[in-house]
């Protein structure tokens, strides 16, 4: 199989209608509640208001469901790896339950928003199941099993799972789902639009008061007042309670290949070995299915991104037989420190500003949770899971201390090492096209890029959000940072965030460009 082969882009993103065009924000705007980010927890959450009566206004900086959302593997499982027995031992019993059950109600809520909007999502329902082909792991999945299964999801264990390979074991949980989620989210959108929400694209908050009420500003200098205020940007682009500190960024890799509807597995499958590797089917042309494989976890900025495409599409061939790729792109997640996301009030402090994070790779059953949940809190409400997940628990901090040391000891390399590393590096020149890497330019460090035509392109190597050295992706053509995940193309506009500023341009020599 050639790993070459394939769009570079999302299967989701190119096959859904390109959706309504909303207009950038360009005035002043009053409403109930402002949310910013329209990926699955920013519309769910702006969904549910609008039907409990709050005005609302969704604020995205790119397109609509194009970002986080856009590229997932659009599982919907309340079966979330391995996490069961690890709350159940760390968190409770209790925790454990409200856990799965806030996670299952999610899927249901979803399967009958589909149904009431009349949805045409390529909505499926089937089992999902954690594997292992190391023997050795056999004792984590039965105990995973039992705890899920304490937890309240129809969960067993079993040792055939309907994969073209042996595996030594597996949790299976029933009554799960699959779709299509850009069309399931556009349709979502038409929906807000029909209920009297507005809808701003290409409208990127940079700023934000917290009062009564609340004032946002958008980076073009229009600006939003709102009674409650909802960061739902996957990794907030304001944090004023730290939590950067507990979160981690990683990506994962994605390929897509059409195989006979007949070979195709039944199922949503994921195992933790072999730097994790996921999979699933969705309908495809000509009576096939579509494979979806997804793995290689890294920290953005890794260089070898061309190679592990080679090892997950290898890892495909081996098992699946001679496949031709049509889709490959990454996707980008952010695992809390206690593996439970983040959803509540944003700081200690907080009355009226809310936010959705650290879903950990869940983030579609995660994020239709997180917009039941905030709606709930923003009216008056308290579901029972809504301290599980509550962004100001301190009753986890010794537990988990590991975790959080960890995260810190590596953004602490990446923030002095990298440094080092830089001031000794190549020179402009022997970056080949295609190709950019971070180099003292006139004393300064620069993040150079050379196109395929030989041009330069050099920006700031300075991470916006704060202050970490960028790295260079070659496979995706982008500047990552490697400690809060912000991303930003060759010429230094964001992808990406937390950032919320450009790189700064500089000249190949080295001063910084006016602009």
């Amino acid at each position: 199989m050639d790993k070459h082969a394939g769009e570079r882009n999302s299967y989701w993103i190119e096959t859904a209608p390109p959706g309504n065009l909303h207009p950038p924000l360009a005035a002043t705007l009053t409403v109930d509640v402002a949310v910013v980010g329209a990926g699955i927890a920013g519309l769910s959450t702006a969904w549910e208001l609008v039907r409990g009566g709050r005005s609302v206004a969704v604020l995205e900086a790119d397109r609509i469901a194009t970002g986080v959302t856009g590229h997932t593997t659009a599982k919907l499982s309340a079966l979330h790896t391995l996490i069961y027995e690890r709350l159940r031992r760390t968190r409770g019993t209790e925790a454990a339950k409200l856990y799965g059950r806030s996670q299952t109600e999610a899927i249901r809520h979803a399967a009958a928003i589909a149904d009431e909007l009349g949805v045409d999502c390529d909505w499926e329902e089937t089992e999902a199941f954690t594997y292992a082909q190391d023997p050795g792991r056999i004792g984590e999945l039965m105990a995973e099993a039992d705890a899920a299964r304490e937890a309240g999801l129809s969960a067993e264990y079993v040792t055939e799972t309907g994969l073209p390979f042996p595996v030594a074991g597996a949790v299976r949980v029933t009554e799960q789902a699959q779709f299509h989620p850009r069309k399931y989210l556009l349709a979502l959108a038409d929906d807000l639009l029909r209920r009297g929400a507005r809808i701003y694209e290409h409208t990127r908050v940079v700023g934000l008061r917290e009062g009564e009420p609340c004032r946002l500003t958008t980076g073009a200098g229009a600006t939003v007042t709102a009674t409650d205020v909802v960061v739902a940007t996957h990794y907030p682009v304001f944090d004023r309670a730290l939590l950067f500190t507990r979160l981690s960024p990683r990506r994962e890799l994605v390929l897509t290949a059409p195989v006979e509807a007949g070979l195709a597995p039944s199922g949503m499958f994921i195992t933790p070995e072999q730097g994790t590797r996921s999979l699933r089917t969705a309908p495809y042309e000509d009576g096939k299915r579509l494979l979806i494989v997804t793995g290689e976890h890294f920290t953005p900025g890794t260089s070898d991104v061309e190679e592990r495409f080679g090892r997950l599409a290898g890892w495909a061939g081996e098992h699946f037989g001679e496949l031709t790729v049509t889709h490959r792109w990454a996707t980008q997640d952010n695992d809390s420190t206690d593996s439970v996301p983040l959803v509540g009030p944003l700081h200690a402090g907080s009355r009226h500003t809310y936010v959705a994070t650290g879903f950990g790779g869940w983030g579609l059953s995660g994020g239709i949770m997180a917009g039941r949940l905030l709606s709930d809190l923003i009216t008056g409400q308290k579901p029972p899971w809504s301290e599980l997940y509550d962004p100001r628990r301190v009753r986890t901090a010794v537990r988990e201390a590991p975790a959080f040391l960890k995260h810190q000891a590596q953004v602490a390399r990446h923030f002095v090492g990298d440094r080092l590393s830089a001031s000794t590096g190549g020179s402009v020149d022997d970056i080949a096209p295609g190709d950019g890497a971070v180099v003292r330019v006139g004393g300064h460090r620069c993040a150079v890029y050379r196109d395929e035509d030989g041009e330069v392109h050099a920006v700031s190597a300075r991470c916006t959000h704060l202050g970490c050295l960028v790295a260079f992706n070659r496979a995706e053509r982008a500047w990552e940072c490697p400690c809060h995940g912000s991303r930003f193309d060759p010429d230094g506009k964001i992808v990406q965030g937390p950032a919320t500023r450009p790189l700064e341009q500089r000249h190949p020599a080295g001063q910084a460009r006016t602009r």
